[in-house]
């Protein structure tokens, strides 16, 4: 069994590869002068540089869990969202409430992709 950690810290691995499954750290955007959609389309950029690095692509997305701060933001970040995928093969995806580390954070994507 091979497992492969990419860009590895003390804490955890912003890329974890195995048996063909790309897993991504939760990706944030946190400024404070950023609205939802601005955090949005940042983490969103986040995730397709990570999958490059991981010889993936938005079109290999298996499942997407988007964690919201607060829920009246939904609608803003789905027109994003919407955006990003408009042209692609569509994940699994689950969308919840939760309280954030910094109350600075809007959104965060929790990525599970498939690699070739």
């Amino acid at each position: 069994m091979s497992i492969e950690r990419i860009e590895s810290t003390q804490r955890m691995s912003r890329i974890v590869k195995h048996n063909g499954t790309v897993y991504l750290c939760g990706q944030t955007a946190g400024e404070a002068q950023w609205d939802i959609k601005e955090q949005t389309q940042r983490c969103l950029d986040k995730v397709d540089d990570l999958l490059a690095k991981a010889g993936s692509s938005r079109n290999e997305i298996l499942s997407v869990t988007i964690y919201i701060r607060d829920m009246k933001d939904f609608a803003a970040m789905n027109e994003v969202w919407d955006a990003w995928v408009a042209d692609c093969e569509k994940p699994a995806r689950a969308c919840v409430e939760a309280r954030m580390a910094r109350p600075e954070i809007l959104v965060e994507l929790s990525v599970t992709a498939a690699y070739a």
